[in-house]
Order: structure tokens, then C-alpha cells, then sequence
């Protein structure tokens, strides 16, 4: 088909999608719909393909093994620690300001609490159950092939127990402190905050393709930790002031639920995990030749 003749019938495949998109008010349905525009222009050039996403469903023995059981109860004590250091630098930060809004130091204080503490709960982690820590990263990485549907089902019922434990403990050592929760900057829209939060949670899910799930990584798998933790600050700094720059479903969903607000909570569930998915396809088709499961015992298994 010449290229003339295939623009034009995309145009005329995804025009009333986007045509419903335009149109509708609510903002899931546009997300809906623009989700849909672009799996319609990708599937129409042949990407996805099938070959592309390495998903295993995994076994009930494997997932419930010795060695599952422990890197569960390690993605619970290393998420939690890293929300308890997140969100209690946010904390801290209104206690020692009257619950001022935050301004540029204490952005960059909270960048930094998460940085460092991303950086530890990984290193804890990463011996034992790979020290994912998010949601977005365990899907990202399952995409890839690095790790089962049901072992992945079980990482992310781990890393949320962790989020609400961290954030219940931290209700209770400030005396009933209220909780920060995630939300989207005044003045923009649902939809922008959803994009920023793919294009941050890509940028951190690649970067843990490329410091420590790519087999050829080498001596780079050292620095990994360190890498994954700037990424995370320097995307927090970034997206911050807008989208709240969560990247981490787990971080957003432990403080929704203790502080009751949901109302915005979707957005920090569908951002990361597409950003995450497009990661962990993208790193995984282009740069990754084999698909080889990394060991429990491996980085990021």
C-alpha cells in the first residue's frame, strides 16, 4: 500500500475515535478513547505485535515456593520502609511550615527523602525479591518476560500492603496527622496529569531495564540502585508541581486508602502502568534479543 493511500485510510479508521474524544467530557472516557486512538494507529502499522510481549501466566508451585514467600514478605518490608520515608517527608515538611504550601526547598527535600530512600529499600531488596517497590515495575518487567503474571499478582498485593501499613504507622507516630495524598496540580485537567505520569513512569521503569533486567548490563547492575533513585527524584522535581509525580501506584494507593480520598487515585494507576508497560515493550523488543527469565536470586527476578 502506498503511503498515500495507508495515511489515508488510518485517517479514516481513527477519525471518530478521535472525533469522541474531542467530544466527550468525561475525563476517563477521553482517556478511554485516546488509549484506544493509539492502539488503533499502532495495531494498524503492525506494533504490537504478538511476539512482542513475553507474558507468562507462571504456576501456583513456583509462586507459592519457599522462595516467592520470602521475596513477598521482602517487597513488603522495603515498600514500606520507602513510603514511610516518602510520605513522611511530606509530613514533616507541614509540620515544620504550618502545612504551608510547598515551595522550591521543600520540593526538592521531598525529591531527595525519595531518592534516597528508593535507593535503599532497591539495595535491601534486590537480593531477594529484585526490589521492585512499585506496581508499574513489576508490570513492566512481567511485559518483558522477567517475572510471571501470578508471582507479579502477588508482588503487587505485597507492595500495596506495605504502602497502607507505612501510612497507617505514620497516622499513628504523628498522632493523626493527616495523610498527603496525590492529586493533580489546579488549573490542569485529568488527562494531563495521566500523561505525565507515563512519560515519568517510562523514563523510570527504562531505566530500570537498562541498570539492571538487561542481561548484558554487566558492572552497570552495581550502580543500579543509585540510578533507579535519581531517576525517581529528578522526576519527582519535574512533574511534582503538576502531576504530584507519583510513578508508583503503591505510593498513591496506601495514602488514598488511610486517608479515605479516591478521588483522584485511578489517574496514579493508569499513567504508571501504561508508562511501565511501554517500558518494559519497548526496552524488551528493541534492545533485548533473548528473553530469558532473570533468577530469583538476580536483580529484578
Amino acid at each position: 500500500v502506498k503511503n498515500e493511500t495507508k495515511t489515508t485510510l488510518l485517517w479514516y479508521y481513527i477519525n471518530p475515535i478521535t472525533k469522541l474524544l474531542s467530544d466527550h467530557p468525561s475525563a476517563p472516557a477521553r482517556i478511554f478513547y485516546l488509549l484506544l486512538s493509539i492502539y488503533s494507529t499502532l495495531s494498524f502499522f503492525g506494533f504490537p505485535s504478538t511476539k512482542m510481549v513475553k507474558l507468562a501466566i507462571g504456576s501456583a508451585g513456583d509462586s507459592f515456593s519457599a522462595a516467592s514467600l520470602k521475596a513477598y514478605l521482602s517487597e513488603f518490608i522495603a515498600t514500606l520502609l520507602f513510603v514511610f520515608a516518602g510520605v513522611g517527608s511530606a509530613i514533616a515538611y507541614g509540620k515544620l511550615t504550618s502545612d504551608a504550601a510547598l515551595d522550591p526547598p521543600g520540593l526538592v527535600a521531598v525529591a531527595v527523602a525519595h531518592a534516597f530512600a528508593l535507593f535503599v529499600g532497591v539495595s535491601m531488596a534486590a537480593n531477594i525479591s529484585g526490589g521492585h517497590l512499585n506496581p508499574a515495575v513489576t508490570f513492566g518487567l512481567a511485559i518483558g518476560g522477567n517475572i510471571t503474571i501470578l508471582t507479579g499478582l502477588f508482588y503487587w498485593i505485597a507492595q500495596l500492603l506495605g504502602s497502607i501499613v507505612a501510612c497507617l504507622l505514620l497516622q499513628f507516630v504523628t498522632n493523626g496527622k493527616s495523610i498527603p495524598t496525590h492529586g493533580v496540580a489546579a488549573g490542569l485537567g485529568a488527562i494531563e496529569g495521566v500523561v505525565f505520569e507515563i512519560i515519568i513512569t517510562f523514563g523510570l521503569v527504562y531505566t530500570v531495564y537498562a541498570t539492571a533486567a538487561d542481561p548484558k548490563k554487566g558492572s552497570l547492575g552495581t550502580i543500579a540502585p543509585i540510578a533507579i533513585g535519581f531517576i525517581v527524584g529528578a522526576n519527582i522535581l519535574a512533574a511534582g508541581p503538576f502531576s504530584g509525580g507519583s510513578m508508583n501506584p503503591a505510593r498513591s494507593f496506601g495514602p488514598a486508602v488511610v486517608s479515605g480520598d479516591f478521588s483522584q487515585i485511578w489517574i496514579y494507576w493508569v499513567g504508571p502502568l501504561i508508562g511501565g508497560g511501554l517500558a518494559g515493550l519497548i526496552y524488551g523488543d528493541v534492545f533485548i534479543s533473548s528473553y530469558a527469565p532473570v533468577p530469583v536470586s538476580g536483580d529484578y527476578a
